[in-house]
C-alpha cells in the first residue's frame, strides 16, 4: 500500500463511463446522464466559453513557446495545491502537477505564474499569513521548491522585469516593491504607485477593490491590467480596466477603451467578469483570460474565460467590437490540441490516488491510500463535518456523484456535497446501517438497514440546484431516493464539491467513485 507521495498523472477518464464518448443514459425523473465531462471545444475550429469549466477563479497564465501554462486559486486548503495546466491552443486544457506541495496554513488567492530566464516562478499570495511567498522550479513539471517568504504584505501579485533586468512586484491597491535580481526577496519598502482607473460615480459596485494587477511590457509600454468594482458583488460591479506608462512604476495614462471588459447586464450569462490576464500565441495574436459566475449557476463558482483582443494604432488593447462571451470565438490560429483532460471519475486502480482529487483541510497525502482497486481514506474526528473530506472539482454544470462503500469497523464513511466548514450533507454507512445527513440539520437520520457484511453504492446529485440523495443496496441494480434539498437552503448558493469522508477510528474503505455530468 502507497500513499499519496509524487502524484502519478492520468491524462484519461479511468472508466469507459466518462470517457467522452458522447453515450447519454436516461434516468428516472427525466436526468440524463452526459458521458463526457465539458469542453469549450466545439469541434469546427470554434470555441465557447468557458475555457475551464468549474471554480477556477483567478487565472494565471503564461506562453512559453507553443505552450501555454495556467494555475489557479487553490479556493480549499488543500496540500498539496496550485494544480498547473497546459494547453496548445489556449481552449483544450490537461493537468500537469501540483507545484505547492506544503502547507501554508491557508488558501492561496490571485498567483501570479512567470517564467524569467530559465527558471518559472509562482508568486503566491497566503492572506492567512500577511505575506506573499515565491517558489521556483526549472520546469513546470517541477521539481518545485520550498516556499520562501518575499517579504512583502498585501494580494494578487504581478511581476515585471524591464529590458535591462530590474525585476519589481506589484500587489493590490497600488503598491509595489523592487525585487532582488534571483526574485525572491523584496528589496524596497512597498510604495504606492498607481490610483486605479476611476469609473462612473453612478456604477453600482462592491467596493473600488483595486486588485489583480497583472503586467505586460509591449513595445515600451508597460501595461498595467487590473481588476476593480470587487468579484462577488453585484453581477455587474466586477470589471477589468487597463493604464499603461513608460516605466514599471508610472506615471500611468488609463485607456479610453476601459472598462476593457465588464457585465453590462444583469440578463447577461456571465456576471462579475473580471481579473484578466494577456497571453499572446506564437503567430502574434492577443487574448485575455479572465474569470466569470454563471449568472444562472453561481454555485460553480469562478470559471475561467477567454476573448480576443486587438491592438489599436494609438497602442491600446481592446476586445474587438461584435465579440460576445456568449458566443462562438474562432480557437486560436496555429495551435493543436492536448489528448488529455482531467479525469472525474476514479476506479482507484493504481497505486497512487488521480490528480483530481484534494483534500480539504489537510494533506491528502498523509490520509490516502490505494490498493486492490480500494481507496484507504483515514478516518479524523468525530462527524461527517470536522473529517476533511477528499474532493473533486466538479466541471459539469449539473452532475451525479456515486461511490461503493465498504464496512469499516469503527469508522463512519459516506459521499457528501461538501462547501466548508460544517456545511456538508450526504450519505454514510455505520455499522451495517446506511444514514442520511441532512444539510443545515444536526445529527443525522436512520434509512436502511445493509447489513454488516455487505457494502452499500451511494449517490448524491446536483440536479438543477436541488441536492438528491440515493442508495443502492445491491450494487446499483435499484436505487432508493429519499430526499433533496435546494442549494440555495442548503448552502446558501455556495460551491459544493462532491467527495468522499471517513471518521472515527481505522480506515474508510471506496470502490468506484463515478462523476459524470446530467442534464
Amino acid at each position: 500500500m502507497r500513499y499519496f507521495g509524487n502524484i502519478l498523472l492520468p491524462v484519461v477518464c479511468l472508466l469507459t463511463a466518462c470517457s467522452g464518448g458522447g453515450q447519454t443514459e436516461q434516468l428516472s425523473d427525466g436526468m440524463i446522464v452526459r458521458t463526457e465531462t465539458w469542453t469549450a471545444d466545439q469541434g469546427d475550429g470554434y470555441y465557447v466559453n468557458p475555457i475551464l469549466k468549474g471554480d477556477w477563479g483567478d487565472a494565471t497564465i503564461l506562453r512559453d513557446g507553443d505552450d501555454y501554462y495556467m494555475t489557479n486559486h487553490t479556493a480549499t486548503i488543500s496540500t498539496p495545491s496550485m494544480l498547473i495546466w497546459h494547453s496548445k491552443d489556449l481552449v483544450n486544457w490537461e493537468p500537469v502537477c501540483y507545484a505547492l506541495n506544503t502547507d501554508l496554513g491557508s488558501a492561496v488567492w490571485a498567483a501570479d505564474f512567470i517564467k524569467y530566464g530559465d527558471l518559472y516562478y509562482m508568486y503566491l499570495p497566503v492572506p492567512n499569513r500577511g505575506t506573499v511567498f515565491v517558489i521556483t522550479a526549472p520546469s513546470p513539471e517541477g521539481p518545485w521548491s520550498e516556499p520562501v517568504d518575499v517579504g512583502v504584505s498585501g494580494i494578487d501579485p504581478g511581476h515585471i522585469a524591464t529590458p535591462d533586468g530590474k525585476r519589481y512586484l506589484h500587489v493590490d491597491a497600488g503598491y509595489m516593491v523592487e525585487l532582488s535580481p534571483d526574485g525572491l526577496k523584496a528589496v524596497t519598502p512597498k510604495k504606492k504607485v498607481y490610483d486605479g482607473w476611476q469609473y462612473p460615480e453612478d456604477w453600482i459596485v462592491e467596493c473600488f477593490c483595486l486588485e489583480s494587477p497583472k503586467l505586460t511590457y509591449k513595445d515600451g509600454w508597460y501595461y498595467l491590467t487590473v481588476a476593480q468594482g470587487g468579484t462577488a458583488g453585484p453581477p455587474t460591479g466586477h470589471m477589468i480596466a487597463s493604464s499603461r506608462s513608460r516605466t514599471p512604476y508610472g506615471p500611468w495614462e488609463h485607456s479610453p477603451y476601459n472598462p476593457v471588459v465588464k457585465t453590462s447586464s444583469v440578463s447577461e450569462k456571465w456576471a462579475s467578469m473580471g481579473h484578466g490576464s494577456l497571453v499572446d500565441t506564437p503567430e502574434g495574436d492577443w487574448y485575455i483570460v479572465f474569470h466569470a459566475y454563471d449568472n444562472q449557476n453561481r454555485n460553480m463558482g469562478r470559471q475561467v474565460l477567454m476573448l480576443p483582443v486587438e491592438w489599436t494604432e494609438d497602442g491600446w488593447f481592446r476586445v474587438p467590437p461584435g465579440i460576445d462571451p456568449e458566443g462562438r470565438i474562432k480557437i486560436p490560429a496555429g495551435g493543436s490540441k492536448v489528448s488529455g483532460t482531467i479525469p472525474l471519475s476514479d476506479d482507484f486502480g493504481g497505486d497512487t490516488i488521480g490528480i483530481q482529487w484534494k483534500c480539504y483541510g489537510g494533506d491528502i497525502r498523509k490520509r490516502v491510500a490505494v490498493e486492490d482497486s480500494t481507496l484507504f481514506l483515514k478516518a479524523e474526528g468525530s462527524m461527517g463535518e470536522v473529517s476533511a473530506p477528499v474532493v473533486i472539482d466538479p466541471m459539469n454544470d449539473w452532475y451525479q456523484a456515486e461511490v461503493t462503500v465498504l464496512q469499516s469497523e469503527n469508522v463512519t464513511a459516506g459521499l457528501a456535497f461538501y462547501a466548508g466548514g460544517e456545511r456538508i450533507m450526504g450519505m454514510e454507512l455505520e455499522n451495517g446501517t446506511v444514514y442520511q445527513r441532512r444539510a443545515g440539520h444536526p445529527g443525522r437520520v436512520p434509512v436502511a438497514e445493509a447489513g454488516t457484511g455487505d457494502t452499500v453504492r451511494l449517490k448524491l446529485s446536483n440536479y438543477y440546484g436541488n441536492l438528491l440523495y440515493w442508495y443502492s443496496l445491491d450494487d446499483g441494480k435499484t436505487w432508493e431516493r429519499i430526499d433533496f434539498v435546494s442549494n440555495i437552503i442548503a448552502f446558501g448558493g455556495r460551491t459544493v464539491r462532491p467527495g468522499l469522508y471517513a471518521s472515527g477510528q481505522g480506515m474508510g474503505q471506496f470502490k468506484r467513485f463515478d462523476c459524470c455530468g446530467i442534464e
